[in-house]
């Protein structure tokens, strides 16, 4: 018989909870980004001097939509041609919207396609040293486990970064296997109820997510508005905004919440008018760490 050693099992069991204690979510390394998404990679004088001044490093650039075709299966759509080039230094990071209807069941060889479709890109447009992929997808509760299954193989065809757009509603659910999620703090309100709120952003919007960021368990960047939505409501047409007191407010509100929003910062999107619109020292506010 083996003899029973009660203080060595409790020691080793007390060591294992102290480990599991001290063990800390993993950080983003501080960087500056921008979204772009427009179907042809051009840049002019003012977007590069953009891209200069305020550091970015990280350009998630939407190479296609997946939408679902006639026959009720996925298919690439709007794909981003490439006049142009990235200025040397900055990371391009393929980004990949998928349509909700696209996951509402599996779909075989989706995540493999989808992969092997933004390798040809970077073969044919001489883009070298792409090490990240990220996907767009407002899942639900509903279809959450088809994308999660399809983020895993994603990431088995990939083998290297994989990232995920996380809207405020899914911090309350379980986290994505990705490697980190970028927050999207936009679009945040009922674009029918726009006479009330900015349905771009508002902070009464985002605040009864704050409760869930401490506790989400990936790491994230934050990603915030700088973009104009038109709408045409009875014949008349509406310009929304965000106002950069309300996202400046709104940043300061989460990274009170999760200190570690502040070390990797997005804007949505890189655009000329975009930048005009604000002031320089709104975006020095934004990518200040």
């Amino acid at each position: 018989m083996f003899e029973k050693k009660p203080s060595v099992i409790w020691i080793c069991l007390l060591l294992c909870l102290l480990t599991a204690g001290c063990r800390e979510r993993m950080e983003l390394d501080e960087g500056n980004a921008v979204y772009y998404w427009r179907t042809d990679l051009r840049l002019d004088s003012t977007e590069r001097t953009f891209l200069k001044t305020y550091n970015i490093n990280k350009v998630y650039c939407r190479y296609f939509d997946v939408v679902m075709d006639e026959r009720g299966e996925p298919m690439p759509n709007a794909t981003i041609t490439f006049s142009d080039t990235l200025p040397a230094g900055i990371e391009m990071i393929p980004t990949v919207y998928i349509t909700i209807d696209c996951l509402q069941k599996p779909h075989k060889d989706m995540a493999e396609k989808l992969v092997k479709r933004i390798q040809q890109m970077n073969e044919t447009n001489d883009i070298s040293g792409v090490k990240e992929i990220q996907i767009d997808h407002d899942y639900t509760a509903r279809n959450m486990k088809v994308y999660y299954d399809f983020l895993r193989e994603v990431k088995n065809a990939w083998g290297r970064t994989l990232s995920t757009t996380i809207r405020l509603h899914q911090l309350s659910m379980e986290a994505p296997p990705v490697d980190y999620g970028a927050l999207m703090l936009y679009n945040t309100g009922d674009p029918q109820k726009f006479t009330e709120r900015n349905p771009i952003l508002d902070q009464r919007d985002v605040a009864p997510y704050l409760r869930y960021l401490d506790d989400y368990p990936l790491p994230l960047a934050a990603a915030y508005p700088v973009f104009s939505w038109l709408r045409i409501i009875s014949g008349v047409e509406i310009e929304h905004t965000a106002e950069a007191s309300e996202f400046l407010q709104v940043k300061h509100i989460v990274e009170q919440e999760r200190q570690d929003l502040s070390r990797s910062v997005i804007t949505y999107h890189l655009d000329k008018e975009n930048i005009n619109r604000y002031k320089p020292e709104t975006y020095e506010e934004i990518y200040h760490h």
